[in-house]
Formats: structure tokens, sequence, C-alpha cells
């Protein structure tokens, strides 16, 4: 049976597409309530029939991580996986559903329950976004024997090991920072310094991703942001959505702000100081190792003969791995943390967010993929006892 659909279950957007095709679809994992249509909640790529996205309200499926409302859940999934949607037949399909590390026994119970009895898929797999992106990374360079996967999504960054295509449980490590924790830290600075945006969420998430970067250099980047006109390369306006001419805000340059009546904000040090919490969480008293220092605290935790594996094959996922000059920043931190004798490779795939469901699609194609399933007809006469046994997660 080569009916395989890969779907990548984050806790900001679904990544699924069936396994024949090139790129996945990128849905948003959430139904979203706007001021000014009231009557109507918008599920998952609805939102952009939305007239006005100010002020949307979310009612998300995950919190902290971890998948609890799942009246909310089932809704977007029910919309993703219907004719309007995806069109997915699950009947005749085998299914690949990404997971939560250390995920909770019941929520994996009622997840398997609702993919075999509520959708009747033929046979499913459960696993962890880190096995696919470290399948699809040994897969890519084929002589690698262990890698390190730093996910970094909407909840949380992990930073995974993998030994001979293993995750070494040992050595995982989260850090409570995620894209969630960025945009909410944006919107306060904001709305502090210049306009309330506390109930744009969805604005300051698009401000985030078009102008937030790592800075190389935090103290040569904070001395330039404090000057004052053109000697100030930082500084940018953001052009704010009004729903009539503008439907997604943009940055200007600030010798440009007059050419648009628009309301608009200025950013300065906000651009790279929002991103520094993924490589300090303790400026906002997360008391936590930021990612570099956990690569490091994660490598020395695996057994000695690998460390030379691990730092030469650090693999970058998820969201927050797509601000630019992220991937720099880690290699200088961690280059300066590890000793001379190790080689250090970062490696940052060109799309970090569809990394994981590429990890998938590979998977399906190996020739011992069928072992790792279970089917409809072994769960109803073995129930989820199997799943333990078969999915490592």
């Amino acid at each position: 049976m080569s009916n395989v659909y890969v779907i990548d279950n984050g806790a900001y957007s679904i990544k699924i597409e069936h396994a024949e095709k090139t790129e996945p679809r990128i849905i948003p994992n959430c139904i979203m309530k706007a001021k000014s249509e009231k009557r109507r909640a918008f599920i998952g790529n609805q939102i952009d029939e939305c007239r006005d996205a100010s002020g949307l309200f979310y009612i998300l499926g995950f919190q902290k991580g971890y998948l609890i409302n799942w009246e909310a859940q089932k809704t977007v999934w029910d919309y993703v996986f219907s004719d309007q949607c995806c069109k997915v037949n699950f009947k005749d399909s085998s299914v690949i559903v990404t997971e939560p590390y250390f995920n909770f026994s019941s929520i994996q119970e009622a997840m398997t329950e609702i993919f075999f009895e509520e959708y009747e898929c033929h046979s499913l797999l459960r696993i962890n976004p880190g096995d696919l992106s470290a399948h699809h990374y040994s897969t890519t360079y084929t002589k690698v024997i262990c890698c390190l996967v730093v996910d970094s999504g909407y909840s949380f960054t992990h930073i995974i090991p993998y030994i001979n295509g293993k995750k070494y449980k040992k050595g995982i490590i989260r850090i409570d920072v995620g894209g969630k924790l960025l945009t909410n830290h944006l919107k306060e600075v904001i709305s502090y310094r210049q306009l309330h945006v506390m109930d744009e969420t969805y604005v300051i998430n698009q401000v985030k991703e078009d102008v937030c970067y790592v800075s190389c250099d935090f103290n040569k980047d904070m001395i330039i942001s404090q000057k004052k006109g053109k000697e100030n390369t930082i500084a940018q306006n953001y052009v704010l959505p009004d729903y009539t001419t503008v439907r997604r805000g943009y940055a200007l340059p600030t010798d440009q702000s007059g050419q648009t009546d628009n309301q608009h904000l200025q950013l300065s040090n906000e651009r790279f100081t929002v991103t520094e919490l993924l490589l300090h969480p303790s400026d906002v008293g997360i008391k936590q190792m930021g990612i570099s220092e956990a690569i490091v605290a994660s490598v020395n935790s695996c057994p000695q003969e690998t460390h030379s594996y691990l730092y030469n094959n650090i693999v970058l996922t998820g969201g927050n791995m797509k601000f630019a000059g992220i991937e720099k920043r880690i290699y200088m931190e961690v280059r300066s943390y590890v000793p001379e004798e190790y080689d250090v490779s970062i490696h940052l795939p060109s799309d970090p967010v569809t990394y994981v469901w590429q990890g998938g699609v590979q998977l399906s194609r190996s020739s011992n993929f069928y072992s790792h399933l279970v089917t409809k007809e072994q769960y109803e006469e073995e129930g989820t006892q199997i799943c333990y046994v078969k999915f490592d997660v």
C-alpha cells in the first residue's frame, strides 16, 4: 500500500500532505475568532477569509506544548482532513503523525483511539519530530553515525542527541522558550514603549517574523541601536495593517516612513533583544540554559566516544530557526565552549519548518517502513499496548 500521509502536528501549525508530494500544506493549528465577525469561527487557514484580523481570539488545542483541548484539536483535524481542505482518505492510508517528546500516556492513547476509531485509518505511526529530522539528516548524509537535533517550536526548544539512529533519552534537554514566548515578550515591549498591542497577537507575530533577527555581536548592535538618524542602521518602521489597503504589515527604512499614512511602529533594539531569549532565557527570569549551553550540556551527557560526531552534526529545525543570524550565533557560542580538538558543524535546512515533514516522507519510502506501523487490525486485537511496544516515544 503506497497511500501514506505525513502529518507534523505542531502546536502552532500542521504540516500535512500525501507522501508523494514535494511540499506540505502548512495550516494554522487553531481556531480563531475576530471582533469584526463574532458569529463565525475561523478554523486553520480560513483566517485568510477574515476581513479584519485585528484583536483575534485564539482557541488552541495545545497548552504548554501538550495536546489537552481535544475538542479544539478535533475541530481543526476534521476541517484539515475534510474535502474542504486536504481530502484525506484514511481507510486506505497509512498515517505518520508527530507528537511531543515525553508525551503523556493518556494523550497518546486518546490520539491513537481517534485515528483508528474515528478516522478509521488503515495503519498508524506516532513518532517524535526529532526522530524524523534525524532520519532525514542521516538519509541525506549517509555516513552519519550520530547527530544532535535542535527543535525550536511554538512552546519549547528541545535538544535531542541521536546515536546510531536512536535518541539518547538521558541527553534530551528542554528549554521553556518558544515562538509563543518571543511574541508575547515583543507585545509587552511594544506596549510599554509605544502602543498598546497586548490583544494583537496575530499582527505582532507577523512583526516578529518580518523584522526580528539574532545578533552576532549583541553589544555592538546595542550601541548602533542607540544612535540617531542614519547612523542607526538597525532602526526600522513597521507599517501596521489596516485591513482595507494593507492586509499584512511590512517593514520600511526609517527615512521612508513619510511615504505612508498608515499607523506604524518604530523598532530598534527590539529587533534583536527579543530573539536573545533563545540564547539567554535568564534575561526574563527563566532560570535555564540557552540553546548553545544546552547543546554542550546535552553532548556532555552522552558517551565520550560520540562527542566528536555530535558536535560535527548539529541540525537546526523548527520555526525559530528562520531568524537571520541564528546559525552563525549558535556556531560562535558552541565553538567557544568546545575544546579545540572537536570540529563544530551546524546544518540549517533551507526550510527548517518543513524539515520534519520531509523526514516523514523519506521514512515512508524506506524498506523497513511498514515494520514501524500498527495496523487497525492489530489495534483491535491487542489495544493500545501494541503501540507502547512499537512506538519508541
